[in-house]
């Protein structure tokens, strides 16, 4: 079984929802991809895991969590608490490297990772080029969508 993480643009658009169910289901149908770690900073991560849920639906074999970059507050409400975690790395970490060290934790955990990045530069960029050092198999969204336009 394979695992799969994500990293986009926090101001994603929804127009990438069709593509990312696409690739998710070759995925899951042709990689046995089961299992899936999604962050909670942005629209592409809401994307994802909105996908993720619906597709759960006919495949309910598949896993996904929500990897969360700070130990939520009993007043915080997120409807996706169910189906998080919190890695213990980041029990010791400094609060503004956090985000940076759950992106390299979920990247360690992968063997793909889905991207829409259309810039060279923020965080989505260089978490995609690092799973490329790390010769994970990276899917950018954005070439995808370009090729089918």
């Amino acid at each position: 079984m394979s695992s799969c993480t994500f990293f986009g643009h926090r101001d994603c658009s929804n127009d990438i929802e069709h593509s990312l169910r696409h690739v998710l289901t070759d995925l899951i149908e042709n990689k046995n991809v089961n299992f899936f770690y999604v962050g909670n900073n942005g629209n592409f991560d809401y994307i994802a895991r909105k996908t993720l849920q619906s597709l759960k639906i006919n495949y309910p074999h598949i896993n996904y969590w929500v990897v969360l970059a700070y130990m939520p507050c009993k007043t915080q409400k997120a409807d996706y608490h169910n189906q998080s975690i919190y890695p213990e790395i980041l029990d010791n970490v400094p609060r503004k490297y956090a985000i940076i060290e759950r992106n390299k934790w979920m990247i360690n955990k992968s063997d793909y990772v889905v991207t829409y990045v259309k810039y060279n530069f923020g965080g989505a960029s260089t978490f995609k080029n690092l799973a490329e050092q790390k010769r994970k198999k990276v899917i950018n969204l954005f070439n995808k969508k370009s090729r089918d336009d």
